[in-house]
């Protein structure tokens, strides 16, 4: 049967095409605000993810051509890929996917199986393991003074090296939630922390509109009901809410709630994240507490933690929680009756 772009999807390779579908115009906007390296990236992470799954079913005796086809490796792969600086050392992007589909996806019985978000997996594995490289962001484009070239970025992906005279502390940067955070424990004034050149109008620069991508995408998989809208608008709705409270009682401390949610991983999360069918809750009431209690951690992490953002954690952490709240909000089977007592 043709694939057809605005028919809803009725098969699993269908429903992951669109996905990856969706992410393309925030992909186009990474490339325009950071450079050509992501696709690099995205190229590794895929490589290494239908190599990883092959491995793994042929171990397994699966058979490889309905898995591969499936696109969920390529999904892992490419979230994954977006979750990470784009200027990533190739080893460590090949790594952190190989973890992914092996380990978080694969060792629990493939798709349909795992309890945790390999891309999630993937992304925390690389954080708390290098949190050297897996902070190193390029700064965007309207900030270099001097621009890495695709060729030149290339080279430092692979080699490490940079041109003549060029250090990596002059094409990398702080994000702008780490800089906030950083700001705010040195007791600097709100106003001249947002006032640095990396803050755009309502997040970080080139980030809100990278976010504004996503959120084109969202709606696009809501559109071809490849997701519903409980949990992105409950994630958004509660960090909305969270971070308001907050700004409301101390403005003077707690930045307005629309910067949490144009900056980090809030709107790749909403649409992308927190909605993979696998390891997130089934009941529509389930789903509305679950992206809710991950917008809460999300605030408390990003706030009052040791990181920067804490969507990964957050995902994690719910995904333990998914059994019980599927449990605790099943509905009950219409016209079943308790057996009587003896």
């Amino acid at each position: 049967m043709p694939f057809k772009l605005f028919t809803p999807p009725t098969t699993t390779p269908d429903i992951m095409l669109r996905v990856l579908l969706a992410l393309v115009p925030a992909i186009a906007v990474y490339v325009w605000v950071f450079g050509a390296a992501i696709l690099v990236s995205l190229l590794l992470a895929s490589v290494t993810a239908l190599a990883s799954e092959a491995a793994m079913l042929k171990l397994r005796r699966q058979p490889l051509k309905p898995y591969l086809t499936d696109n969920s490796a390529l999904v892992t792969a490419w979230l994954l890929a977006l979750s990470l600086p784009p200027l990533l050392p190739w080893w460590l992007i090949v790594t952190t996917t190989a973890f992914a589909i092996v380990i978080a996806k694969q060792l629990y019985g493939g798709l349909g199986n795992n309890l945790f978000n390999p891309a999630m997996v993937g992304y925390a594995v690389a954080i708390i393991a290098f949190p050297l490289q897996a902070t190193q962001w390029l700064a965007p484009d309207a900030l270099l003074t001097t621009h890495l070239n695709f060729a030149e970025q290339l080279r430092y992906m692979f080699t490490g090296s940079l041109p003549a005279g060029l250090s990596l502390d002059a094409i990398t940067m702080a994000t702008p939630l780490d800089a906030l955070k950083t700001g705010l424990r040195l007791h600097h004034p709100l106003p001249e922390i947002t006032a640095q050149p990396i803050f755009g109008k309502v997040g970080g620069l080139g980030g809100e509109i990278i976010a504004l991508a996503y959120l084109a995408g969202g709606v696009y998989l809501w559109q071809q009901r490849v997701i519903t809208w409980h949990i992105p608008l409950a994630f958004i709705g509660a960090l909305l809410l969270i971070s308001g409270v907050f700004h409301l009682a101390d403005s003077s401390r707690y930045v307005a709630p629309w910067f949490h949610l144009a900056s980090g991983a809030s709107l790749i999360a909403a649409f992308f994240i927190l909605t993979d069918p696998v390891s997130g809750p089934t009941t529509a009431k389930g789903k509305i507490i679950y992206a809710a209690s991950a917008a809460g951690l999300v605030y408390v992490i990003r706030v009052f933690g040791g990181y920067p953002d804490g969507v990964a954690f957050a995902v994690l952490l719910l995904n333990i929680c998914v059994p019980l709240i599927d449990l605790s909000t099943q509905p009950p089977v219409f016209g079943k009756k308790n057996k009587p007592k003896h």
